[in-house]
Formats: structure tokens, C-alpha cells, sequence
């Protein structure tokens, strides 16, 4: 069993691994910690290790503030700061937007629809991530006789499988509505958000906005390292520093949306605004990836059709915010390349996967590029991409719900397949505080009122 003073090992681990992600050189670092710990300081990762480390905390503290404490040596350019991020990056330009009400409602409603649907189609399998994980979705899809995946997911009679333990109500039979799930609640969070302060709103409100409506027991790695700093007095940025090894994971990018639905054909102010809500918990690639996500559906808010070359040109939008010397800008323009010259999407997959199934399987950068790959592959077509975004593994329920997002809000709700929305009934639980009940509809609307183009 682990105790109480583990989590400070793990925590020091998590930091040594990101920062040689960033570049840094950490060889030190291990080598102390492999000697306060007798063996390998990635076993701190593994809460299944036998490592105790009371004895040595006081010594392993001293080693994590010098290892913060390191400035230098990065091989990237990838600044925290909106104007350097602005600097180092093009933001695209706008373009004015001519929509009726019941034009963008449609829109925002297939959003909304599309988000919940390629999130539920990812929850029964979340966390089978890297190549194993891809393989055994297939085997599974394949005992059910449903490869490739072209549904919900199907319950097979086996022992062989564990589906996510929260994702019975995601298993085709099971659908009553959408399900409580993080990837739904930053959206309907951000929509409070909007609504209490408005599209000015400070990173700090967002902070307490948290405190005072998010359960800290549904908050998950950055997240939750966020919400104990800002329960100990911390604000943004500090925030998302303090015992923060997760600071470039996803969860930055799952809650960037809504802000790309209500700018259409503004992605820089939508990227502005993703910036302020990734701040208080993510650095670097962790705020590329909500800014990216945002400004690519603040394009795709302004287009009327879902083709490849729709898709292409959204990419580079979203693209044109994240600096161009950073792991997320290189990632993502490498899947364009093999997306265009690979065979398929599971081609295009494994390139991925060499160059970056390193990264945890919930990282930002490959799981964007998951994403980017969905995308490409799927041509525009709705099921084709939130499909393989959940074929590929990883972390399936965020990709889905990405994916079904940007397709969604192309095509609008009257484009969508029944298939995939009459499931949902309309209706979709949250954990937030005062809104854990609601009709997507209502949802749709809500997101009408604050949008900027009303």
C-alpha cells in the first residue's frame, strides 16, 4: 500500500518526466531521486509500486523546488503568455458572419448534440490508450461483430473486457440521455460563466466560479491540482505551477467550445478567451490546445458546408494560434503531412504513435492529434470521424466529444444523423452546481443569448 507522503513522489516524478518533455535536462534529478528511493524514480508513477517515501520527503521536496526552479535549456519556444503566444504565432483574421437566430441555433444546437454524442461513444472504452488500446478495440468490436465502428458501442458476453466503470449508460441498449461526464460539464460550466460575468469575464472569477460550483471529487489531474492551489490562496498563474506535473494534459483542450460557438469567424477573440479559462490550471501545450480547439470552431462557426477542404482550412485556422516553434504546432502539421500521404487513418495512426505515443495517453499533443487525424480521414462526414477519433484509443470520450463537436457545429442539428442524436432524448446531466438536469435544446439556446453574432 502506498501512504499518504507517496503522492509527493509521484507528484516529483510527474515533474521530472514533464520537464524533459519540455527539453530540459533532468539526468540529475533522476539519479538523486533514484538514490533517495533505491530504484527507479518511474516506479513513483505507479500507484501499484512498493515505494514508501516518509523517510525521504523532506529530501524529495528539496529536489522538486530545484527542479521547478529550472530556467534554460528548453529546445522549444513555447511561451505562457497570450501577446508572446500571439507573437510567436498568426492568428487568423476575421471574417463577418450574417446569421439569423434560427440559422445559429441550428448550429449551436448540432454543437451541442455532436459533442454528446462523440463523447458517449468514447466513454465505455476511455483510458485504452496507445497501440494495445487500439488493438483491443478493434477485438472487441470485432466479437461483436461491429468493426468498424459505425454505432454505440455493443455489450458483448465477456470477461475479457473492462468497460469503463462508469460507462453503462453509454452501451447501445443502455442510451437514455447523455450521461454525466467532464467533457460535458466544462461546456455547461463555461455557459455559467458566460452568463454570471460575462465575455470579459477574469481567469481569477472562472477560479472561484470553480470553488463555488465544481465538486472537487469530479476534477481529474490539472484540474484538480488547480482546485487544491486555489483552496490554498493560490491565483492564476500560480495556479496551474504549484504540484502541477499534469499542466500540459487535456484538460485544457476539453473545455475551449463553447467559446469557439459564440464567436463564428472571430477565432483570435475565441482564442483569447480559451486563454483566459486554461491559464488557472495549464501552461504551454496545455493552453495551445484550448486555444486551438477554440479558434477552429470559431472558423468552423462561419463555414456552411463539411468537406475535406472545409476541414483542411479549419485546421490551419486553429493552427494560426499556436506558436509555431512549440511541440502542439509541429505535431499537428506532421499528422497533416501523413493524413495526406498515408493509406488510411490507422496509418496515419501509428505515425503518431512513433513519434508520440510517449506523452501520457491523456497528453494534449496526441491526443490533438488524434483529433486533427479524425478529422482528415473522416472527410467531413459526421460518423466516419467521431467514429475513428474513438477507434484510434487514447483518451476517447475527450477526442469523440471534440470531433462530434466541430462536425456538429458544420452541419448544424438538422444534418445529423438520427442514429447518433434520437438516443440522447434531449437531455444531459452535469455536475455543475444549479444546472445538473437539462434539455441540450435549452442548453442550445442559453448559448444562443451569449454568443457574439446575436
Amino acid at each position: 500500500m502506498r501512504d499518504k507522503f507517496d503522492y509527493l513522489g509521484e507528484i516529483l516524478a510527474g515533474e521530472i518526466k514533464q520537464k524533459e518533455e519540455e527539453g530540459y535536462d533532468v539526468e540529475e534529478f533522476k539519479e538523486r531521486v533514484n538514490e533517495l528511493v533505491d530504484g527507479s524514480w518511474e516506479e513513483l508513477m505507479d500507484p501499484g509500486a512498493e515505494i514508501h517515501t516518509e523517510e525521504v520527503s523532506e529530501e524529495l521536496q528539496q529536489v522538486y523546488e530545484r527542479l521547478i526552479g529550472l530556467e534554460g535549456g528548453e529546445e522549444y519556444e513555447e511561451p505562457s503568455e497570450l501577446e508572446e503566444i500571439f507573437e510567436r504565432s498568426s492568428p487568423a483574421q476575421d471574417v463577418t458572419v450574417e446569421a439569423s437566430e434560427d440559422e445559429l441555433l441550428d448550429k449551436l444546437l448540432g454543437a451541442w448534440q455532436g459533442r454528446c454524442a462523440g463523447c458517449l461513444l468514447g466513454k465505455p472504452v476511455e483510458g485504452w490508450g496507445g497501440v494495445e488500446g487500439k488493438k483491443k478495440i478493434k477485438s472487441y468490436l470485432e466479437e461483436a461483430g461491429e468493426y468498424p465502428l459505425r454505432n454505440y458501442f455493443p455489450k458483448i458476453d465477456s470477461d475479457e473486457y473492462e468497460i469503463h466503470h462508469a460507462s453503462r449508460g453509454a452501451l447501445r441498449g443502455n442510451i437514455t440521455h447523455m450521461v454525466r461526464d467532464d467533457d460535458i460539464d466544462y461546456p455547461i460550466l463555461n455557459l455559467n460563466v458566460l452568463e454570471t460575468y460575462g465575455p470579459d469575464f477574469r481567469s481569477e472569477e472562472i477560479a472561484e466560479f470553480w470553488l463555488n460550483n465544481l465538486p472537487y471529487t469530479r476534477t481529474y489531474t490539472a484540474e484538480r491540482a488547480a482546485y487544491k492551489n486555489f483552496v490554498n490562496g493560490l491565483l492564476p498563474p500560480e495556479s496551474a505551477r504549484k504540484l502541477n506535473p499534469y499542466r500540459e494534459w487535456i484538460g485544457a483542450q476539453i473545455r475551449g467550445d463553447l467559446f469557439g460557438w459564440i464567436n463564428p469567424g472571430r477565432p483570435k477573440r475565441a482564442a483569447e478567451m480559451a486563454y483566459r479559462d486554461a491559464r488557472i490550471s495549464h501552461r504551454k501545450n496545455g493552453i495551445y490546445g484550448e486555444m486551438f480547439v477554440a479558434a477552429l470552431l470559431a472558423a468552423a462557426g462561419a463555414k456552411e458546408e463539411a468537406s475535406l477542404e472545409t476541414i483542411e482550412e479549419l485546421i490551419d485556422i486553429g493552427l494560426s494560434v499556436v506558436p509555431t516553434g512549440s511541440r502542439l504546432h509541429q505535431a499537428i502539421e506532421e499528422t497533416k503531412i501523413w493524413a495526406d500521404e498515408d493509406d488510411g487513418w490507422e496509418e496515419t495512426f501509428e505515425n503518431v504513435m512513433a513519434s508520440y505515443g510517449d506523452y501520457h495517453p491523456v497528453h494534449t499533443i496526441n491526443n490533438a492529434a488524434i483529433v486533427v487525424l479524425a478529422l482528415l480521414h473522416g472527410e467531413g462526414n459526421f460518423e466516419d470521424s467521431i467514429s475513428i477519433s474513438v477507434m484510434c484509443g487514447h483518451d476517447t470520450d475527450c477526442n469523440g466529444a471534440t470531433v462530434g463537436s466541430i462536425l456538429g457545429l458544420l452541419k448544424g442539428a438538422r444534418n445529423l444523423p438520427g442514429k447518433w442524436i434520437d438516443p440522447l432524448n434531449d437531455r444531459v446531466e452535469s455536475i455543475v452546481v444549479g444546472d445538473t438536469d437539462n434539455q441540450i435544446s435549452q442548453l442550445a439556446r442559453r448559448t444562443v443569448e451569449v454568443s457574439d453574432v446575436i
